[in-house]
């Protein structure tokens, strides 16, 4: 390494700039929470736990505009396949 560098050109602020549409923050978040969307992504086989954190939150407010009857649907069609899903285990 250099014992002195020249900073008088060097522009303050992010090296990568973020993509539009996006907005740089600082977060504070549980570290449980946090080592789970890590874990989620690796099982993945990679990824951006930042992306599913984002995704996570976008679901969850969309799930908050959306009409009870619709929830309901959702889920007893989620419980259904589940159910399906369990039936077939148990027959093979």
């Amino acid at each position: 390494m250099r014992k002195q560098y020249d900073f008088s050109k060097a522009k303050r602020g992010p090296v990568v700039k973020a993509p539009k549409g996006k907005t740089r923050i600082t977060i504070r978040l549980d570290g449980d929470l946090l080592d789970w969307f890590k874990e989620q992504a690796n099982a993945a086989g990679g990824g951006n736990y930042q992306s599913m954190i984002n995704d996570a939150l976008k679901e969850f407010v969309a799930s908050r505009n959306e009409p009870l009857e619709e929830v309901v649907r959702r889920v007893v069609r989620e419980e259904l396949r589940k159910s399906g899903d369990h039936k077939r285990r148990r027959a093979a």
